[in-house]
């Protein structure tokens, strides 16, 4: 039996690195890393299993020879393209960066896969009949929800950041490639993710690191803002239950059923920390929680009904926030304390 070779793309970032470690269990597969290694990028976060089949790619999704070469030296049958720019408050200040990599980036994969993968619309080279690519996005395509609804997979678009409409855009070169070339892809559109290996900059990790440096912890606007938090093992089990399973065309939403205010977020993180790590002053982290000027065009709400995925894959998230949450402070703690 011959092995599956995936080139994941942004294995180095966090739910990349997360989904490596966990796929890398896997019997009979090849994995390829391609990952730029920006600023959010981190090699240490790979973990992978000591009898995995794995190489490691330094290099960029918009060089498109680099990208060729690749699939063609690899026999890449299967994709799982994670490789994106993710923080909106860059995308606000640096836009291009997030044109780049997420539209133009996915462009380029999407095509070399379709050239690599099929002759023709529809008539796909011998061998290469079980091609998946599957695409890893994002539910802020669909704007912002008021205070009851939820995300669907036919929800309509609505972004309102630069870095939400440059996923939008890449969900629809995907969608294109299947509907005009039959390119076998899926894409899974996911709801805030946590847990270990996220980068600095992220709304967690910022609450965790500000507290135990013991500065002000900074919440936008009033902290009422409402995210559906997903634990990052669950997501990626998600992806990989989509990978294996998914029917082509189509968008899974995977979501936690973990609705919190980010002032909520805060609060029950600063109260772990108390018992996990109290302060020498006997004061409470909670004293830290400061209140900043709001994010432009920040959207009030995302919540993701994931009933799709759970009734046709049987999906069905492993972690509450609660639960989740105290994993990922404690491998915090102890990356700090190392």
């Amino acid at each position: 039996m011959s092995k599956n070779t995936i080139l994941v793309t942004g294995g180095a970032g966090f739910i990349g690195s997360n989904y490596l470690n966990y796929k890398s269990k896997s019997q009979n597969i090849k994995l390829i890393n391609l990952d730029k290694l920006t600023y959010a990028a981190n090699l240490d976060n790979i973990k992978v299993s000591d009898n995995c089949d794995y190489t490691f790619i330094e290099g960029d999704i918009c060089d498109v020879t680099l990208v060729q070469k690749i699939f063609s030296e690899y026999k890449i049958d299967e994709v799982v393209h994670f490789a994106a720019e993710s923080h909106v408050d860059n995308s606000i200040s640096n836009p291009g960066a997030f044109i780049d990599t997420n539209i133009v980036g996915t462009f380029n994969l999407l095509q070399v896969a379709y050239q690599s993968w099929m002759d023709a619309p529809n008539v796909f080279k011998e061998g290469m009949e079980d091609s998946k690519f599957l695409h890893v996005s994002t539910d802020e395509v669909y704007g912002t929800l008021g205070e009851t609804g939820l995300f669907t997979e036919k929800t309509s678009y609505a972004p309102n950041s630069p870095y939400s409409a440059s996923k939008a855009s890449s969900d629809m070169l995907v969608r294109s490639y299947f509907h005009t070339y039959g390119l076998p892809v899926v894409t899974t559109n996911c709801s805030n993710n946590y847990g270990p290996r996220q980068h600095n900059e992220k709304l967690i990790p910022t609450i965790i690191r500000k507290a135990v440096t013991e500065e002000s912890i900074p919440i936008y606007g009033d902290g009422k803002n409402i995210r559906d938090w997903l634990y990052v093992l669950d997501h990626c089990k998600g992806i990989d239950l989509v990978l294996e399973k998914g029917r082509l065309g189509e968008t899974y939403n995977i979501g936690g059923k973990n609705e919190r205010e980010n002032i909520y977020i805060a609060r029950t993180i600063c109260k772990i920390l108390d018992t996990l790590k109290p302060l020498q002053n006997q004061k409470s982290y909670l004293d830290l929680i400061t209140f900043v000027t709001d994010r432009p065009g920040h959207d009030f709400r995302y919540a993701i009904d994931a009933s799709k995925i759970e009734a046709e894959l049987g999906w069905k998230a492993e972690e509450n926030f609660e639960s989740g949450i105290e994993k990922t402070i404690q491998w915090y703690l102890d990356k700090y304390d190392s």
